[in-house]
């Protein structure tokens, strides 16, 4: 049986601004990430990020990534998880 679990997600990023300014979208990424890991009990190699949401966090540049990101995640039966953009 294919069963999906499917959550509207607001990540705070504000350990961002504790990293260098020179690498906070990059530290913005790995939030998100680990707040995935945590909340949707998923090994790091089976969280997928989309594009677009990879775009939103370095959009303001690598300096001023947003303070909190409102996300979709979608874990599937493999363990794989998607995080999109919420809608």
């Amino acid at each position: 049986m294919a069963e999906e679990i499917e959550r509207i997600i607001t990540i705070p990023l504000r350990a961002t601004k504790m990293a260098p300014r020179s690498r906070r979208a990059k530290r913005a990424v790995k939030e998100v990430r680990e707040f995935i890991m945590r909340h949707m009990k998923a090994d790091e190699d089976k969280v997928w990020l989309d594009t677009a949401l990879n775009e939103k966090l370095w959009a303001r540049g690598i300096q001023n990534p947003p303070s909190r990101i409102t996300v979709k995640a979608v874990k599937f039966d493999d363990g794989l998880v998607e995080v999109t953009l919420a809608e």
